[in-house]
C-alpha cells in the first residue's frame, strides 16, 4: 500500500491548504479526495503535487510505502 499521510503534513508546512489545490493549482477534488484515501492516483497527479511544493521535494517527502501483509 501506498500512503499519502506525509503529502498533507507537508502541504500543512508550506501553507498550502486544499482549496488552493483545486482553486488555484487546479487539482481536482475527486485527485484529492483519492490521496486522502490512499487510494491509486497516477503518477501525473504525484507529479504535480511535486511542481506545486517546488524544487527539492521528492516522493519520499510525499508518499510512503508499506507492504500488504500476506
Amino acid at each position: 500500500m501506498i500512503k499519502y499521510d506525509k503529502l498533507f503534513k507537508v502541504l500543512k508546512e508550506n501553507n498550502i491548504s486544499q482549496y488552493s489545490l483545486y482553486n488555484h493549482y487546479g487539482v481536482s477534488r475527486s485527485q484529492i479526495q483519492r490521496l486522502k484515501d490512499n487510494q491509486s492516483v497516477t503518477t501525473h497527479t504525484l507529479n504535480m503535487m511535486l511542481n506545486i511544493l517546488g524544487e527539492g521535494f521528492t516522493l519520499d517527502d510525499i508518499a510512503e510505502f508499506i507492504p500488504d501483509r500476506e
